[in-house]
């Protein structure tokens, strides 16, 4: 543990000096931090509207952007720290979502209206096949549960469950 402490304190002392790959290598060290940090207080609701990898940059660029202003004491400071402005950075993107205008809870699904008359629109399209990188990596999110939650089954049910829905 006191490796990892004295590796994020020099990562931060050269990031602070303008070092870029020190700040580089903070991202990949805590990124995934930042990331569960994140999805977990983002509701299903929230994940449907705002990407998490999206969240995980404006926060990692809030926190490189404001590590001149941080003095290191102790790894336990820096992720508290660093838990903070991810929590903030979400808390204003929320409140983003929730502004008058934009307020997603006045939301109307189009299934609840029919059909418009002469406009030549009937229905409503059908979803968008979208191959974003955050779509990619979102998939990728939902697999990696997935494997975990198959892996923590009992060698028979994941026989079954293997068999009869993936194969």
């Amino acid at each position: 543990m006191c490796n990892l402490n004295q590796k994020t304190q020099e990562l931060v002392i050269l990031a602070k000096e303008g070092d870029d790959s020190a700040l580089e290598q903070l991202c990949r060290v805590h990124g995934e931090r930042v990331r569960r940090i994140i999805r977990l207080r983002m509701g299903k609701e929230i994940r449907s509207r705002l990407d998490s990898m999206d969240l995980v940059q404006d926060a990692l660029i809030l926190a490189l952007g404001g590590l001149k202003d941080f003095t290191y004491k102790n790894e336990g400071d820096f992720l508290r720290w660093l838990s903070r402005i991810t929590q903030n950075a979400l808390r204003d993107n929320l409140d983003k979502l929730y502004t008058d205008k934009r307020d997603i809870r006045k939301e109307v699904r189009l299934e609840n209206y029919g059909p418009t008359t002469g406009s030549g629109f009937v229905g409503t399209p059908g979803a968008i096949e979208a191959t974003t990188p955050s779509v990619i990596m979102s998939k990728k999110e939902d697999l990696d549960k997935l494997e975990k939650a198959i892996d923590e089954l009992k060698p028979d049910y994941r026989k079954v469950i293997v068999l009869s829905k993936i194969d």
